[in-house]
């Protein structure tokens, strides 16, 4: 039985993504990383194993921080991008966090800014 919280964290996002490649139909996965200073999004299309593409609090660094707003700015760039790649439908991947808070505000952004999931 997994002890610790990081254990149960990776068991947690490992059952999340092996749902989603259950049900995505071939759609792009949005991938959320999240930690106490950045907030990083990725469009991964996983029959390729490439990387569509990316956005992170990390690029702009006049603009530092990783709350609410900066999260709601990287997914309003990570659905530019995606739109600009040719990427419209994916599934969204929001690993072992919960779906509150800033991984909400970043997928309540991109879903703003174009993206169907």
């Amino acid at each position: 039985m997994a002890s610790t919280a990081h254990k149960l964290m990776k068991r947690r996002a490992q059952r999340v993504r092996r749902r989603l490649k259950k049900h995505s139909q071939g759609r792009p996965r949005l991938s959320v990383t999240r930690s106490d200073k950045n907030i990083s999004v990725q469009v991964i299309d996983d029959a390729q194993g490439i990387t569509v593409a990316s956005a992170s609090t990390l690029e702009d660094k006049s603009q530092k921080g990783s709350d609410v707003a900066a999260a709601t700015r990287i997914g309003t760039l990570i659905a530019e991008r995606a739109t600009k790649a040719g990427v419209t439908d994916v599934v969204f991947d929001r690993g072992a966090y919960l779906y509150h808070g800033r991984v909400k505000a970043l997928a309540d952004a991109a879903r703003e800014a174009g993206l169907k999931f």
